[in-house]
């Protein structure tokens, strides 16, 4: 009889265990559903890499069916977010958005970098690649890039381009693009995309080379004029403007991505799923549009991929770069 009520004790208690573990990981599902995902942007509000990732959290929501928001944390160009995303929750709930710079140039005129590209963030995929554009202003008027590299030739000393940023991916192919035309072009660096467009309609400088989503608007406008593109084919949104491929400069090739990375020791599950979440969004014809609109070529990859076209960049980037002796430190 004491055996028979022991029996029945201990059957009540694995079944309460067992409706404990359940109820724990109800709870737990529950509470990955509903917490808080955070997409670390290294650029202030407003520019490509905020709008992108603003676009990414707002339809990542419902695809994660968690709430997903950005968190702004410029500085150092883009380099300073990656010391929050090295020593964030590898756990899913943090991601980092990106441009290719942190991994394939700062590597090579930074000396000394805070971060490891290697070992300090992991890719989960690409989300839009981009070519660059060479855009005259009124100083030479010229209507073509033929004709620049006619004036370029007969005024070297004149010919100078403007980037974004020194150090920056536009910054080296504007140093391709003269070594191409064999003219010594020289760089002159500002700060954003705003310079690049008002010194040259203001004659302060031949050229200026960017993304080319950043000068589509200025160009249309008439400010500026956009006289080749670095894609491999036409850009749908300037149709009328050639390659330096089809004229004649094979070289000339060149894009920038933004991709999505996570902490270091996420779980590939974690990054798996998030990398299907990628996939759903930027199959969308909404995000689709949006983001051609902007220039940019919507393209979700493995994390492999992420990691061949980085390697690519350094590859192509780095004789560059170092023939040029350049360094930030």
């Amino acid at each position: 009889m004491a055996s028979a009520s022991a029996s029945l004790f201990r059957r009540g208690v694995l079944r309460l265990c067992a409706g404990v573990v359940l109820c724990a990981s109800a709870g737990f599902a529950a509470a990955q559903t509903e917490s808080t995902a955070r997409l670390l942007v290294g650029f202030p509000p407003g520019g490509s890499a905020d709008i992108i990732a603003r676009l990414m959290a707002d339809k990542l929501q419902g695809v994660l069916k968690r709430t997903v928001i950005v968190e702004n944390k410029p500085g150092a160009g883009g380099r300073l977010v990656v010391e929050s995303i090295k020593n964030a929750p590898a756990d899913g709930s943090v991601m980092m958005i990106a441009p290719e710079t942190i991994s394939t140039t700062a590597p090579i005129v930074f000396k000394k970098l805070t971060y490891d590209p290697a070992k300090d963030y992991v890719p989960v995929s690409l989300l839009v690649q981009f070519p660059f554009a060479l855009a005259v202003g009124s100083d030479p008027k010229v209507a073509t890039f033929a004709e620049y590299v006619q004036w370029a030739k007969a005024n070297p000393t004149k010919a100078s381009f403007g980037s974004p940023a020194p150090g920056s991916p536009p910054h080296f192919f504007g140093l391709l693009i003269g070594k191409s035309i064999g003219v010594d072009m020289v760089h002159a660096p500002f700060l954003g995309t705003a310079p690049i467009v008002t010194n040259p309609a203001g004659g302060q400088i031949s050229a200026g080379i960017s993304s080319a989503g950043d000068l589509i608007e200025h160009h249309r406008g008439g400010r500026i004029r956009v006289v080749a593109v670095s894609s491999e084919n036409r850009m749908p949104q300037l149709p009328e403007v050639p390659t330096f491929v089809e004229l004649g400069f094979p070289d000339g090739v060149g894009t920038g991505f933004y991709a999505m990375y996570a902490p270091p020791k996420t779980s590939a599950a974690a990054i798996q799923q998030w990398n299907q979440a990628v996939r759903q969004v930027l199959a969308m014809p909404d995000v689709q549009e949006k983001f051609r609109s902007m220039g940019l070529q919507p393209m979700a990859t493995s994390p492999d991929e992420v990691t061949r076209m980085t390697t690519q960049g350094a590859a192509k980037w780095g004789p560059i770069i170092r023939a040029s002796g350049f360094s930030l430190d």
